[in-house]
């Protein structure tokens, strides 16, 4: 399955998720399309401030902006958000307006209607941005049909990049994934092709997403790995244990998804949310009935931090995420626009290294309830390539 990104449209929930937009302006800037400059925004109780995100990091050898933005739900495919095409255009552009290089798609989402939708926001300015895609399904990249499950065979690969890059209206794709390890080839064969892809300059750089660390090892032999994706936010930490090791000694980056836990920490899941019929969060293991209410002690402490901070619960969470290391990205995904200006606003709420031991210790303290995915999907995470014959 895709990457599941944040979103936080959520039926029942509150007005607004967080309060403090309402007192900024940001909601009648959200209104305001095309190149006309949105009104200055800030903090509770700071001067007011545009948000761009000024930080840069670096995912091997290629840079890209500290935050980036997840673009997976721009057809509303994923959390029920039926968002307008158009809004969705102007949400990317608005983005690389106020800093993002880094953005985020697959063939998986839509199917292939996502990359048609940057390509078009992004076309005008493709050399400031890094587009960044992900290939590794069965699926027919001229109709989006979707054949079966997993294909990270040769020729597919290299059918599935000439597509992304019609889609994307652009000669090359800056940083491609496979989606996931496919159980049925080798891992050396999907470098290989990569490689050849990188040398005819429709790849400049590749990664993994949710891997097992000896595939990573494999794969980097092969051709550097630039990245890996994974699923990190404060409640799904187990890339921590055996993905970041391995991606520090080989100097590759690591990009968070879903780095908000499906919108869970920016507090707006609360003990009365009902999600709506296609919200891919009625089926995780976190939000049941019987595990939703444990998780809120973990938000309790972001909420805590968010308060001493000046900040929001959101902004706390990924400020986190990029106090860690200096290699790791994060990409919240959105479709609303006050969200995405509210989470690039992230960079600019620094942690010391005191305060970061001080808030990861009681994230450490404070259990988490349930998995992180249904069992079906989360078996194929942490997966091992096949050996090469």
């Amino acid at each position: 399955m895709p990457n599941f990104d944040d979103v936080a449209h959520i039926k029942g929930r509150r007005p607004d998720r967080r309060s403090f937009l309402r007192t900024t302006g940001i909601a009648a800037a959200a209104a305001v399309f095309g190149n006309h400059a949105l009104p200055a925004l800030g903090q509770q109780g700071a001067k007011a401030a545009k948000p761009i995100v000024k930080g840069r990091r670096k995912l091997g050898t290629l840079e890209v902006s500290s935050v980036g933005l997840g673009c997976q739900d721009f057809t509303g495919a994923f959390y029920a958000t039926h968002p307008n095409r158009a809004d969705m255009i102007v949400l990317a552009r608005t983005a690389h307006e106020h800093g993002v290089t880094l953005f985020d798609a697959a063939e998986a989402y839509g199917p292939l209607e996502v990359e048609r939708i940057i390509g078009e926001a992004l076309a005008p300015v493709r050399n400031e941005v890094v587009y960044s895609s992900k290939f590794g399904w069965d699926i027919d990249p001229d109709t989006g049909r979707m054949m079966g499950c997993l294909n990270s065979r040769p020729d597919h690969i290299r059918r599935s990049i000439d597509g992304m890059l019609k889609r994307w209206r652009t000669d090359r794709i800056d940083l491609v994934y496979q989606h996931r390890v496919d159980p049925k080839v080798p891992i050396e064969d999907v470098a290989g092709t990569i490689k050849d892809l990188v040398a005819q300059g429709k790849v400049l750089h590749y990664g993994l997403s949710e891997p097992g660390p000896n595939t990573i090892r494999r794969a980097h032999a092969v051709h550097p790995v630039s990245a890996v994706q994974n699923e990190y936010s404060m409640m799904a930490r187990g890339s921590e244990n055996d993905i970041m090791p391995v991606c520090k000694e080989l100097g590759i980056g690591f990009v968070c998804w879903s780095p908000l836990a499906m919108g869970f920490l920016t507090g707006t899941i609360d003990e009365h949310t009902q999600f709506q019929r296609g919200d891919f969060r009625g089926s995780v293991p976190w939000f049941t009935p019987e595990n939703r209410p444990g998780n809120f002690a973990l938000l309790g402490v972001v909420k805590e931090w968010a308060q001493r901070k000046d900040t929001t619960p959101a902004q706390i969470a990924l400020a986190w995420q990029l106090a860690r290391e200096p290699w790791i990205v994060t990409i919240p995904g959105t479709t609303k626009m006050t969200h995405m200006l509210e989470n690039i606003g992230a960079d600019g709420v620094k942690l010391t290294p005191a305060e970061f031991r001080e808030l990861n210790t009681a994230l450490i303290r404070t259990p988490v309830h349930g998995e992180r995915l249904y069992p079906g999907l989360l078996a194929l995470s942490g997966v091992e390539a096949p050996p090469k014959p």
